[in-house]
């Protein structure tokens, strides 16, 4: 398994901060938040992007993220647009996967509490239309859409079971699934849906954790460090790699409080804390 740090870990910090701590950390990869590159080119060239990583010998796993992919009417232009810069970006740079997500469910159809609901099959009708325009818009980049469900209360799209299912209706070479650990959790996943997943349509797994708050309450500030948490994360774990899902493992952290910590010592304590969990289940780089 090859350990990734993540940019949204240290969200303060500059594109060149997190590939220099990467390094400095032990990680040989980097999940890249997507807003950080749009900064660093605002001032430098795709050749610098490229030896950016080459020259801290960091590996840019995925791009994250293009946000709310659904559901966009007049706006889904821009969607493909994004889609097509951060695919050639990632093809200029060798990084594989781009993390797409879902969009907040729309206004709920019914005329009483009983029928208030909004249908799932109009939700899989148009992401498997999304994912597959995106999908070809990824394709001549070599790269992977990598759709990954949201845990949170708002989201269409929660558990790995509903992702998974979209993802095979889509069909397309280029379209394939992120597993996170917190909203895995928080959308109320059940460990027999990792069961069912294929493997080869994980582009990524998210190990991180959550405080002991209701489900309805939690955000992305409530993560924590791998084994700090509620997230029964030995399980998941045993249950990934006994479908044989031997890929990236990206430590995604959005906790504020870890903003406030020097980069480099945030870094090496994440990957301590990570390796004591994976490294009981997974041989790692």
């Amino acid at each position: 398994m090859k350990l990734a740090y993540h940019g949204a870990t240290h969200m303060p910090s500059s594109l060149e901060t997190d590939v220099e701590v990467s390094n400095k950390a032990g990680f040989k990869a980097l999940e890249v938040w997507a807003a950080k590159i749009d900064k660093f080119l605002e001032s430098n060239s795709t050749n610098a992007l490229q030896n950016l990583f080459k020259d801290n010998n960091v590996e840019p796993t995925a791009i994250n993220s293009i946000e709310f992919i659904g559901f966009r009417g007049g706006e889904y232009p821009k969607i493909q647009d994004r889609c097509k810069q951060l695919c050639e970006i990632g093809q200029a740079i060798g990084c594989e996967s781009l993390v797409v997500v879902p969009s907040p469910t729309p206004k709920a159809e019914g005329d009483s509490v009983l029928e208030l609901f909004f249908p799932w099959e109009k939700i899989v009708d148009e992401y498997v239309t999304v994912l597959n325009g995106l999908g070809d818009i990824a394709k001549p980049c070599d790269v992977k859409l990598a759709f990954e469900f949201i845990g949170f209360p708002w989201c269409t799209v929660r558990t790995p079971r509903g992702a998974y299912e979209i993802i095979r209706k889509t069909n397309h070479p280029n379209v394939a699934m992120n597993l996170d650990c917190c909203h895995f959790y928080g959308g109320g996943g059940e460990m027999d849906e990792i069961n069912a997943l294929d493997p080869a349509k994980i582009l990524t797994f998210h190990l991180n954790d959550l405080e002991d708050v209701p489900k309805e309450a939690i955000t992305d500030s409530h993560r924590l460090q791998p084994g700090l948490g509620v997230i029964d994360l030995d399980e998941i774990c045993k249950r990934v790699k006994a479908i044989g899902y031997d890929g990236v493992c990206a430590i995604e952290l959005f906790r504020k409080e870890y903003w406030d910590w020097d980069p480099l010592e945030l870094a090496k304590t994440t990957k301590e804390a990570s390796l004591k969990i994976l490294t009981k289940f997974f041989n790692v780089e």
